[in-house]
């Protein structure tokens, strides 16, 4: 797949994303409008799809200020040598990309971790933490940043961005629906076994509803990951500096603490350097948010022709 057809299908899949967000809320706005006999009126449909649009348009026009203002992102200033030499990695990223300039951010955290935001290349933004940045040599910060210009490039801040603040808004209204079905549970009675039949499909979208979101957003993450890695080493033209980077990220032992889970699969690395990240298998995989690193680390490799039987 080239770059072309991977930014049409992630704005194919942006725009999905948001018709069944939409769509999910709608129908349980209905359900809950048919248990709890609110009249007439959809009432509570009504205020599922203004909920589900509020908080798409949310995502889309200003996830990525949430996104920095949740991790306390400050901008760069380029007054320490350090940051002269992100400004100076990045502008020569884009240039190799092809696209414009984005914000700088760092992140006053000293574990090693970076990620993207934004709706499109023209309004994206890239953050590191400070401790990427005191670790790391200049060829692996380039390499760090040319993994997250792919990202920008390829489309995948503005999807995953919108991920991570539906997923948030999916839990708050699994919140609602549990609550919801308490306050209701009285009334039960009133439609007989439909109703029985309706509070337990309900049920199930309150319990499932969290988890479906959470597999979502991690398969979303997987997937960018190696691509964004390929598009390091297109762009870097080395991508053994990616291989040491990551080498470094992993053997850091701190966790990420000033970015919050919710923003872990945006991340080059999960915050919470949580063991079920590493490991292979089926149901490992699944929970994870990111590729296991010694995966990448070897697609990095026989890239570079190192591969070793």
């Amino acid at each position: 797949m080239n770059i072309w057809e991977q930014q049409a299908r992630n704005r194919r899949n942006t725009v999905l994303l948001v018709v069944l967000f939409v769509a999910v809320l709608a129908a349980v706005g209905y359900a809950a409008d048919w248990y709890l006999g609110t009249g007439d009126f959809p009432l509570l449909t009504s205020l599922a799809l203004v909920l589900a649009t509020g908080q798409a348009l949310v995502g889309y026009f200003a996830g990525d200020k949430i996104a920095l203002a949740l991790s306390k992102a400050r901008p760069v200033t380029g007054q320490s040598l350090k940051e002269r030499q992100l400004l100076n990695v990045t502008e020569e990223m884009v240039i190799a990309a092809g696209i414009p300039m984005p914000k700088l951010y760092v992140i006053p955290d000293p574990d090693l971790n970076a990620f993207a935001t934004g709706r499109s290349p023209r309004n994206a933004s890239v953050a590191v933490t400070q401790g990427l940045l005191d670790t790391l040599s200049r060829d692996e910060l380039q390499a760090v940043v040319a993994h997250e210009i792919g990202h920008i490039r390829n489309y995948d801040i503005r999807l995953m961005t919108l991920v991570a603040i539906l997923l948030g808004t999916i839990l708050i209204v699994a919140d609602m629906l549990r609550r919801a079905l308490f306050w209701g549970a009285g009334r039960r009675d009133r439609r007989g076994e439909a109703n029985l039949v309706l509070l337990l499909v309900w049920l199930a979208v309150a319990v499932l509803a969290p988890l479906a979101a959470y597999l979502i957003a991690m398969a979303v993450s997987r997937q960018r990951e190696y691509y964004a890695d390929a598009t390091s080493a297109e762009l870097t033209r080395n991508p053994e500096a990616l291989i040491r980077a990551l080498q470094r990220i992993a053997a850091a032992i701190h966790p990420t603490t000033a970015i919050p889970q919710s923003l872990a699969h945006m991340c080059i690395e999960d915050p919470r350097g949580r063991p079920i990240n590493e490991r292979s298998g089926f149901w490992s995989e699944l929970f994870a948010t990111h590729p296991p690193l010694h995966k990448r680390i070897e697609a990095l490799r026989r890239m570079a022709y190192l591969h070793t039987p």
